[in-house]
Order: structure tokens, then C-alpha cells, then sequence
């Protein structure tokens, strides 16, 4: 399992049904629930894409919760990739194209 006290970020690229179906406030909601901050958005090619930060369980918790999603969601693949950046809130952001 992963460490307490150590913040990580990692960068998310969802792929599957993933969008129209409450998934980037469901995922808000899950963060500020686990304490984790950085932003969500859809991509133009129908993907979710997400920037997280905050202690190593509680981002490898909020990666399982991706898996899963809201009800109507169903994910295919999770990307996952470390990333930077600091943070101090957990965003819903507009769609955005597609990421370089």
C-alpha cells in the first residue's frame, strides 16, 4: 500500500461512458471527500481527463473510485501517469481539446 504524510500527483485519462453521466462531480464530490485536490474536465474526444494531488492512499483510493464511477458510468481504461502541480482546491473544469 502506499504512505501517509507523502503527496503525490497523478494525472488520470478516462476512457469508456464516462461522460453525460455526472461523472466529473461525482469524482469532485469523491475527492473532497478523500481530501484530494487538482481539477477534473472532459476531453473533446469523450474521455474524462483528471490532475490529482494529495497523500498516497487517499489518491490510490481515489483511482479505484475511478473505476468505478457514478451509476451510469461505465470505465474501460484508466491511464494514469505521475504529473505536477499544487493545488488547493478540487475543481470541476469546462471541456477542454484534446491534451498534448
Amino acid at each position: 500500500m502506499g504512505q501517509q504524510g507523502v503527496t503525490i500527483v497523478r494525472r488520470l485519462l478516462i476512457s469508456g461512458r464516462v461522460q453525460g453521466v455526472w461523472y466529473r462531480e461525482s469524482m469532485r464530490q469523491e475527492a473532497q471527500r478523500l481530501g484530494i485536490t487538482g481539477w477534473v474536465r472532459n476531453l473533446a474526444d469523450g474521455r474524462v481527463e483528471a490532475l490529482v494531488q494529495g497523500e498516497t492512499d487517499a489518491v490510490e483510493a481515489l483511482i479505484r473510485w475511478a473505476w468505478q464511477g457514478p451509476p451510469a458510468a461505465r470505465v474501460d481504461d484508466i491511464q494514469v501517469s505521475p504529473a505536477c502541480g499544487t493545488f488547493t482546491t478540487f475543481e470541476r473544469r469546462a471541456t477542454a481539446d484534446l491534451p498534448d
